[in-house]
């Protein structure tokens, strides 16, 4: 599938893909857009031989079979809804309204331009509105949309706004800090390099107290 289309044409998946962006089969042909497993280890077998190496030697045989349930696991975030994962919440809090924050959450995704990791860790808080989230369901956010070909800064936008869109709190703050392996194992080779993108909602936004307690947690100052 050719990645260069000319501007304004859409993916040729577009049509397949919900709010979420997980694959879903055409409603009128019914057929899943997705190839099998079959053609998924066949596709490794041919990137073995571009390589310049044997699929069929022995150390290789079952290298196609290995990739392919890894990447069943890199990129199970397609499978999720991380709507649904923030649906279920609460509102007997005593009227908890202080700024709630999840630090350091460790983040695995993988670089939409070269397929390589992106590792790094994510701060997500919000201020309640009246209701709020089990701490849990904030990392399966994280990870829903991690666990899919990104690039960090739509990453970072998709959790804050997902979060805001159904908690609907009164402010919502993101901040990842990441290291990219397409820059640090092959290009430009800068080892040690951590790229920092933020989204900030709401309260996190108009207010530079709330802003300033919320970096001052997140680096160690709360």
């Amino acid at each position: 599938m050719p990645l260069d289309r000319p501007p304004g044409k859409p993916h040729p998946y577009s049509d397949y893909r919900d709010a979420a962006g997980r694959l879903h089969p055409d409603p009128d042909t019914g057929p899943d857009p997705r190839p099998s497993r079959e053609e998924a280890e066949e596709a490794v077998r041919t990137l073995l031989r571009w390589a310049g190496d044997d699929p069929t030697r022995e150390g290789l045989l079952d290298t196609p079979k290995r990739v392919a349930a890894a990447y069943e696991e890199f990129f199970a975030g397609y499978a999720e809804d991380p709507r649904d994962i923030l649906m279920r919440t609460f509102e007997e809090v005593e009227g908890y309204d202080e700024m709630v924050v999840l630090r350091d959450i460790r983040l695995e995704s993988h670089c939409e331009h070269h397929m390589v990791p992106i590792i790094g860790k994510a701060h997500v808080a919000y201020l309640p509105d009246s209701r709020v989230v089990g701490i849990s369901k904030l990392a399966r956010v994280v990870d829903a949309y991690a666990k899919r070909l990104q690039i960090q800064e739509t990453l970072t936008a998709q959790i804050a706004n997902t979060i805001n869109d159904v908690l609907a709190p009164k402010g919502v703050a993101v901040v990842i800090e990441a290291a990219h392996q397409c820059m640090t194992t092959r290009g430009v080779h800068k080892p040690g390099v951590t790229m920092v993108t933020s989204r900030m909602l709401g309260a996190f936004r108009t207010s530079s107290d709330t802003r300033r307690e919320f970096l001052s947690m997140i680096n160690g100052g709360g």
